[in-house]
């Protein structure tokens, strides 16, 4: 049977039911399912109908399917709260600006929960997936097949996967953390200080973190000293306290004055301690925090890189629906740049204020 053929058989199929499933279609069509898939996939070029996860349904324009159905995809993150809080909220006010559904899945951080979240939310019969995974780009190699096995369109938030880690390339969106940890040090070079410790948690984010630090060590007139403490982010117990009163060693040893901190909440507890040691924030100790997610909570408010959070779940949900509207195109890294909040903890309380000169 020619190609021709399969395709009208197929669209003659889906207006009867609505909705189909690839192992049907090869046992109608006597096809193999790679045959089947391949047909769907130009089906959907065309916009004839649109690919979900294990088949296809018709479509119709505002987010709904030929049925009348909503529009449904997934959304698959490493946690609701804190952090990915803010991007489950843009991704949701952005499908919801489409008349679409959001499903969401969270895997804890944890690989193999995250791939049966995945299944769960496909299974669904998702036509499109937002995913940031538990594994960040400095791991992507452990990721295997299990992102290129995903049969819909996929959107990667604060992920980069690329080849040679996977074997296509991937639409993503994400924050430029590199960027973000410039932003900070560049501040702190304008307030002064010459010589600047780290100390950064193993997070994904500190991959990036690092690559920013990096730079600035090479364009800045600075000196860098990224410590090895865990510092922990709350507690009064004897090890805890050991811990911030290392750093705060480290610091005093180093001849800093100025502290860039990932993230708020360790932060925060890091003030903490050294004000119980005497010391005064920002007079002799300023403070940056990354993430800016309570860094206005703490005891002395927390300048604090600030991540675009909403925009990107925002940004993340659009490029997919607009991908599932439109049909396929060309692949899109989009970069969003962080921003500084200023606060009490560096000694600036605001910005400097642009003056506008006539010439």
């Amino acid at each position: 049977m020619l190609a021709p053929e399969r395709h009208e058989l197929i669209l003659r199929s889906l207006r009867r039911h609505g909705r189909l499933r690839v192992a049907e279609l090869v046992a109608e069509l006597g096809v193999s399912a790679i045959t089947v898939r391949r047909d769907l996939a130009e089906l959907d070029s065309a916009g004839l109908l649109r690919r979900v996860h294990g088949g296809a349904i018709g479509t119709s324009p505002e987010g709904r399917t030929a049925s009348g159905s909503q529009l449904t995809i997934g959304i698959v993150v490493p946690s609701a709260a804190t952090y990915y809080s803010d991007v489950i909220r843009g991704a949701e006010a952005m499908a919801e600006r489409y008349g679409a559904r959001l499903v969401l899945g969270v895997s804890g951080y944890d690989a193999v929960k995250e791939e049966e979240r995945i299944e769960r939310v496909l299974g669904i019969g998702v036509a499109g997936l937002m995913i940031s995974t538990a594994l960040g780009d400095g791991d992507a190699d452990q990721l295997g097949s299990r992102l290129d096995a995903i049969d819909v369109p996929v959107v990667l938030m604060e992920r980069a996967f690329g080849f040679p880690q996977v074997a296509r390339e991937y639409d993503h969106v994400r924050t430029d953390h590199a960027y973000g940890a410039m932003l900070a040090l560049r501040h702190f070079v304008s307030l002064g200080h010459r010589r600047i410790a780290i100390n950064l948690q193993a997070t994904v984010t500190a991959y990036w973190l690092r690559r920013g630090i990096e730079a600035a060590a090479s364009t800045l007139d600075v000196e860098l000293f990224l410590s090895p403490v865990d510092l922990p982010a709350h507690g009064e117990d004897p090890a805890a306290v050991a811990q911030l009163d290392a750093f705060l060693a480290e610091c005093e040893s180093f001849g800093s004055r100025a502290v860039l901190v990932h993230s708020d909440e360790h932060g925060a507890r890091l003030v903490e301690r050294a004000m119980e040691r005497g010391l005064r924030v920002p007079e002799d100790l300023a403070v940056i925090a990354y993430n800016d997610v309570t860094a206005a909570l703490a005891v002395v408010p927390l300048t604090a890189v600030c991540p675009p959070k909403f925009a990107l779940g925002e940004a993340a949900c659009e490029l997919l629906l607009r991908k599932l509207q439109s049909g396929p195109g060309p692949v899109q890294h989009l970069s969003l740049l962080p921003d500084l909040n200023i606060r009490t903890s560096c000694g600036a309380a605001a910005r400097p204020s642009l003056e506008l000169r006539s010439v």
